[in-house]
């Protein structure tokens, strides 16, 4: 039978933005900077995920980490954007020392955790110590666990859809997987097999209210992925600079799925060819053009914690800024942010 527990906060399918982690001149935590852009984000309905990939978590300390968290969470709670929920990066190279992170995420106030595979000894992992790893990670974390999939981070390591299901078969606490591979038909598939009526009662989760959710990685194909049914929402970077426009491709996709509206099937193609643009450009430059964009259009973002260099912005500053795909979805995001934020303007909350 389905356990009764509940989070305090749902995980619902939507948009997520893996949060980079700002840095002064020393490059200590800018916990300032990092808890005003959570709560921007928030209010144009995107969550956030901290201490993921785009958060730099790998060059920051458990510590750093549980900072981040407890700084993000009392933000979000003084904005009174309590329900918000948190997801937190807990992956590190060892089955222990994950589940110690997992727990520490918890008690600074992450509703989720995502982990990913420590490439360090990929060559070592099997599938079997692979799956070992998240199910054993899934049943002691005191929170539900989403694996994520990220071979460019994981030294190569590429989760295929058989050993995802199978992770979430035998660990009732794994809410999930992010898939930043980009491989659509793995992730049609996985979602095939979570949502169907056989594993909805075999296979029921241990936390209701955190349902087994597929994400994409990227902003390129939400709405195909959204509107076929193939995909629940995407944790992306390219939420941090465009939270209302993909806010908005994500409310039209899905809305799309109830609707045989022909102008609204082109206004959301038309928006989805913008981010899709917008995507390529930003993954050519990264953490650092990312956060280079940030200070060039937010007057936020610095530089990357060393040994990443700073974006060359010489080299390739006048080429982002004039990016067509990017300028254009600038400008409608700007207008999206002014309607929401305007006095009579909604924000989702």
């Amino acid at each position: 039978m389905p356990s009764t527990t509940q989070t305090v906060r749902e995980l619902q399918p939507g948009v997520w933005a893996p949060i980079p982690t700002f840095f002064d001149a020393d490059e200590e935590l800018d916990v300032p900077t990092f808890t005003g852009h959570v709560v921007r984000l928030a209010k144009a309905n995107v969550w956030p995920v901290i201490c993921g990939s785009m958060g730099e978590a790998h060059h920051l300390t458990n510590d750093e980490r549980v900072t981040l968290i407890k700084a993000a969470r009392e933000a979000l709670d003084q904005a009174g954007l309590t329900d918000i929920p948190i997801m937190a990066g807990t992956g590190t190279g060892a089955t222990k020392l994950t589940v110690q992170l997992c727990k520490e995420a918890a008690q600074a106030g992450a509703d989720f955790a995502i982990v990913i595979a420590s490439g360090y000894y990929a060559g070592a992992l099997s599938k079997a110590a692979l799956k070992k790893f998240f199910v054993d990670v899934g049943n002691a974390s005191p929170i539900p666990v989403m694996v994520y999939n990220y071979p460019g981070a994981a030294g190569g390591i590429d989760l295929d859809s058989d050993t995802i299901i199978e992770i979430a078969q035998e660990s009732s606490n794994i809410c999930g997987v992010k898939l930043t591979c980009g491989a659509v038909g793995k992730l049609t598939r996985i979602t095939a097999a979570t949502t169907s009526a056989e594993f909805l009662k075999k296979y029921p989760r241990k936390v209701q209210s955190a349902p087994f959710l597929t994400l994409g990685g990227f902003a390129d194909f939400m709405l195909p992925s959204v509107l076929g049914g193939a995909a629940h929402g995407a944790i992306m970077g390219l939420a941090n600079i465009y939270p209302y426009g993909l806010e908005k491709l994500f409310r039209s996709s899905a809305a799309l799925k109830e609707t045989s509206d022909a102008k609204a099937l082109e206004a959301a193609f038309e928006l989805q060819g913008l981010a899709s643009e917008s995507d390529w450009a930003f993954c050519q430059v990264g953490i650092p053009g990312t956060k280079w964009f940030l200070q060039k259009t937010r007057g936020y973002g610095g530089v990357p914690r060393l040994p990443i260099l700073p974006f060359d912005e010489k080299a390739k500053g006048e080429w982002l800024v004039n990016h067509e795909g990017a300028k254009a979805f600038l400008e409608v995001e700007k207008k999206l942010e002014a309607q929401a934020t305007k006095p009579n303007g909604t924000n989702g909350h």
